[in-house]
């Protein structure tokens, strides 16, 4: 489950700006208020990462230095973008646009489209895999089933790389790629494929991204356009992103730098799809001036899981072993990692199911649980296990939340309650709000007891107990709320893909537990040959399988079991060991690598000043502050003053009435207003500064380049008690 959902559902939004700030550690506030960029954000397991990014746009927006509708926030998964969407709401900084990269790059597409291109859009395939298949069909080329979908997803790793057919062979060779064919066949199938996409006016999701990057490089009025809207760019996961995106984020960017990218090499693991940690390793080099900042506090598990974290990353090499962050545990101690050994895989599923049996009969609930495994293919093992004895149980990776079938009856049934509950026998007897919400259910299959077994039946029970939970929580935050109400809650949830919790043991691959997080985590099949995997042969290969196991690891909050087998079925040769990853660290076993070079530790690195001499110059736009009281100020007007309207002012009475009779002869000769030169709020500021240069002057909120250029000789004069005559016959 999500950090989101594992804290309050319906937390109070903060009531001003520096409320937005309560809460944080001290690195975590210094990416928050760090709102010129560019910032990079070096951010280990576990150490709020989200929550420091959310907490920077939504200050920036109550702040007023930022607008939401210019912020574009970017992230790798609709849940992702989802969770933070609603945390962006919950911190009252809604109309932020969180999207994917694949999204927002599709809602720009869309748009420009007939404008760049002409006619109508091209259809989006959802799986390319039957065109690969005709692809190899007029190829006269054979693949099964495998070998589709190991050739589709070379098409994509070429595609993300901005590899054309002519080159995958090269290239598929520099990047030490094992091809699942001859490279001569690869690159064949996929000239063929975009052959049979052009035939049939169909585009791909990888088509997506290199479309809209053509479109930004032909059509520079485009690209300005998009530059006008956004403003500022935020972009998680950074670890993960592709040359493809890469291009992309910089054409969004242009010349401008106000960008903060958040991510952790040590959790790079999607290299096979194209994904690099260079951006995010090179950031400081391509951005000289970048604040770094590293947060290193891990709130999320406790210190012997922690250790074992640390322990698994102090053995890496490489790249990105060079820059891991050593973690440092905020939580109280807890129990040490289990370490289970097997004769068989059935009889490993059978000690997991049996011990989870125990965990909730105890009380842990069922959600709170998670079993993850090195490939899909282990997940059947499992999910008989855990029937057998009892255990309701969800397999991550199924359709999202809210576009299950249940739910969306479920919801058809509430609106409609809402509407006309007047008129529903079911709501004559109840009054509050749960109970309303269980009686409308009740008519869609949910029952106070579960169905008995796991399946289908009871898969539907479970997501509407997650909604009768929800309209429980809804209540207990929001006394008085109505049904009406709860359907709006639940119709920006489904907006923003933010789902409540589903009752049942999670059963996930690592790659999709990546962002989640459960008290209980089982790491099963823990053994060579799976972990690492088989077919990992180069030392980066396995030190991406090293990463894997690490962030399984780092998903655990308290407890931690490690298993694995010694055969994989019963009666068979015994001849597995435990994985390598894990000699010493495990008890009885020695490390056969080791490390001398100590973690990164948390901190702030600033920027080096005057490194970008060749980039355009702006003012930095940075938070205001009541230089009486500290007050972050969010008006207009108390932000030209620098102080809050009730806050005792030292202006110089004299100061400020020679500086309106200037500017009365200003207008005069102008013939325009006499806010066209100076409001009084910005007279007023010049007064209580009395700037003595043009770099004071300068700084005043309401004193631009053009003013200054044609104000700024008589302005100062005046606040040096210089006449205008005087001023003249010294220059």
């Amino acid at each position: 489950m999500t950090a989101a959902t594992h804290s309050t559902l319906f937390p109070q939004v903060p009531d001003s700006a520096d409320a937005v700030l309560e809460g944080l550690d001290p690195e975590q506030r210094e990416v928050a208020t760090a709102l010129h960029g560019p910032v990079c954000v070096l951010a280990g397991a576990g150490t709020g990462k989200t929550r420091a990014i959310t907490h920077r746009i939504a200050y920036g927006v109550r702040a007023g230095i930022l607008h939401p509708s210019s912020v574009l926030a970017v992230t790798f998964t609709n849940r992702a973008a989802g969770e933070m969407r609603g945390r962006l709401r919950q911190l009252g900084a809604g109309g932020v646009q969180a999207r994917t990269f694949h999204s927002a790059a599709l809602r720009q597409l869309q748009y420009f489209w007939p404008k760049a291109i002409g006619g109508s859009m091209p259809r989006l395939v959802d799986r390319k895999i039957q065109l690969v298949a005709d692809a190899a069909a007029a190829c006269r080329i054979r693949l099964d089933r495998g070998e589709l979908r190991d050739v589709t997803a070379e098409i994509e790793w070429s595609k993300v790389t901005q590899t054309v057919p002519a080159d995958y062979a090269p290239a598929a060779s520099k990047a030490g790629r094992e091809s699942p064919r001859d490279p001569a066949e690869i690159a064949q199938l996929y000239a063929a494929y975009e052959d049979v996409k052009r035939e049939r006016s169909v585009i791909d999701f990888e088509d997506v991204l290199l479309l809209t990057v053509a479109v930004l490089q032909d059509r520079h009025d485009i690209a300005e356009q998009i530059r006008a809207q956004y403003q500022h760019f935020v972009v998680d996961e950074y670890q993960d992103v592709s040359p493809l995106q890469q291009r992309l984020l910089e054409l969004w960017l242009g010349e401008r730098d106000s960008l903060c990218v958040v991510g952790d090499a040590s959790q790079t693991i999607y290299s096979f799809t194209g994904a690099t940690p260079d951006h995010l390793l090179d950031f400081r080099t391509r951005h000289p001036g970048a604040t770094v900042v590293k947060l290193v506090r891990d709130y999320r598990s406790t210190p012997q899981v922690v250790h074992l974290a640390n322990g698994l990353l102090a053995q890496a090499r490489g790249r990105a072993a060079d820059h891991r962050l050593e973690l440092v545990s905020q939580r109280p101690a807890g129990p040490e990692p289990v370490y289970a050994e097997y004769t068989d895989e059935p009889a490993e599923a059978e000690g997991a199911a049996r011990r989870i049996r125990e965990l909730i009969d105890s009380g842990v609930p069922a959600s709170e649980i998670a079993i993850l495994f090195r490939t899909n293919a282990q997940s059947e093992t499992y999910e008989q296990a855990l029937a057998d004895a009892g255990v309701p149980y969800q397999l991550r990776g199924a359709e999202r939340f809210f576009d299950r079938p249940e739910v969306r009856k479920a919801g058809i049934a509430l609106r409609g309650a809402a509407r006309f509950g007047g008129n529903d026998s079911l709501l004559d007897d109840v009054v509050d709000l749960p109970s309303q919400v269980r009686a409308v259910l009740s008519g869609e299959g949910w029952t106070t007891q579960p169905p008995a077994g796991s399946g289908a039946v009871r898969e539907r029970w479970e997501s509407l107990a997650a909604l009768v939970n929800l309209a429980q929580d809804f209540a207990t935050a929001k006394p008085g709320a109505t049904l009406a109400d709860l359907v709006a809650e639940l119709d920006e949830r489904a907006n923003a893909q933010h789902a409540p919790t589903v009752q049942g043991v999670t059963l996930a691959s690592l790659h999709s537990a990546k962002g989640l997080e459960w008290d209980v985590v089982f790491l099963v099949g823990v053994a060579e040959g799976m972990m690492p995997i088989t077919y990992a042969k180069t030392d980066e290969q396995i030190e991406e399988e090293r990463r894997l196991l690490y962030v399984g690891v780092t998903r655990a909050r308290e407890h931690l079991c490690v298993s694995w087998a010694l055969s994989r079925s019963p009666g068979g040769r015994s001849n597995r060991r435990p994985s390598r990853f894990l000699d010493g660290l495990r008890p009885g076993s020695t490390a056969t690598t080791g490390r001398t070079t100590a973690g990164g530790a948390g901190g702030i690195e600033r920027g080096i000043p005057g490194t970008r001499e060749s980039a355009p110059r702006r003012v930095q736009r940075v938070p205001a502050r009541c230089r009486v009281c500290g007050r972050t100020l969010t008006d207009p007007g108390e932000m030209k003053l620098m102080r809050c309207d009730d806050c005792p002012s030292d202006m110089n009475e004299g100061l400020y009435e020679r500086l309106r009779e200037w500017r009365a002869d200003q207008a005069r000769s102008s013939g325009q207003p006499a806010f066209c030169v100076f409001t009084d709020r910005t007279l007023m500021a010049i007064a209580e500064s009395a700037p003595d240069d043009e770099r004071e002057l300068a700084r005043i909120p309401g004193v631009g380049m053009r003013k200054l250029t044609r104000y700024g000789a008589d302005v100062l004069a005046i606040c040096a008690g210089q006449s205008l005559a005087e001023s003249t016959d010294q220059d």
